[in-house]
């Protein structure tokens, strides 16, 4: 997926720690797997082969048509502000990634393991807690805009930090302006999972400050902070209360847009 990966696994659980080593493995492997199916950049997968109409939607494996069900609906949801065909061209990765986030969390958790973070290319999902994720700021690399805190989070960033202005508009095929950076943090459901939650992000982002800001704010049980192209930032209404207290100057590893910071003892220590 051209990123990376992390995990923090503070209980293994009644399995012990041999039992979650395993399930860290079998995560990776399906991480893979994954990559294999979904990637744009590979041109032998699924994905690159459906996109140059080599194969059909029902010689894919039956996971490409659920996340293409997914992304249709996500388009929905947003107004068409989401889309698996940015640019034209298809890329279903603004569910995927974060998907496979949630994938590599099932693995987990079905190996017993009930307090744990994984992080992948700035989504970050937490089971339990509490836990600290810092969200990186996107003009000063190293430096956090904010750190919010909390139990089972899913915390998703979209930006040009990393990767520049990559996020097109939907509409007009151009990237999408007047925003840096815009984070949406939700305490996951059954319905509001990571996947969910990035591809929002993805959303709001393309529909730029005013409109994204206000399309979030009318979200159950979602808060955003966005930094605009001048630095400052704006947040919805109930994004303040999820702000960990304290300062935000905790550095954190170029390339994450966010990154889990352990809170065992009463200190924040950052573990990815």
């Amino acid at each position: 997926m051209g990123t990376v990966f992390s995990f923090t696994v503070r209980d293994p659980g009644p399995g012990g720690r041999r039992a979650v080593e395993a399930a860290l493995r079998r995560a990776v492997r399906r991480l893979h797997r994954i990559d294999e199916t979904f990637s744009p950049y590979w041109r032998d997968s699924p994905v690159s082969r459906l996109a140059r109409a080599e194969i059909t939607l029902a010689d894919c494996g039956p996971e490409v048509a659920e996340v293409l069900d997914r992304c249709r609906e996500v388009a929905e949801e947003t107004g068409g502000w989401f889309t698996a065909h940015p640019g034209g061209r298809l890329d279903p990765s603004g569910w995927v990634k974060g998907w496979a986030v949630e994938e590599a969390v099932r693995i987990l958790r079905g190996a017993g393991a009930g307090d744990l973070c994984v992080s992948g290319g700035g989504d970050v999902r937490c089971v339990g807690g509490p836990w600290r994720v810092g969200i990186a700021h996107p003009g000063r690399p190293g430096a956090l805009t904010a750190v919010v805190a909390g139990h089972d989070l899913a915390v998703a960033t979209s930006g040009t930090g990393e990767r520049g202005p990559h996020i097109l508009d939907p509409h007009t095929g151009r990237p999408a302006a007047g925003l840096l950076s815009l984070s949406l943090v939700a305490r996951t459901t059954a319905a509001l999972t990571l996947a969910r939650t990035d591809a929002w992000t993805t959303a709001a982002f393309a529909m730029g400050p005013e409109r994204g800001l206000a399309w979030a704010e009318a979200r159950s049980g979602v808060e955003a902070l966005a930094v605009l192209p001048d630095g400052s930032k704006r947040w919805t209404s109930g994004f303040p209360a999820l702000v960990a207290p304290g300062p935000v100057s905790v550095a954190v590893a170029p390339g994450h847009a966010a990154a889990p910071l352990a809170t065992e003892g009463g200190r924040g220590s950052r573990t990815a």
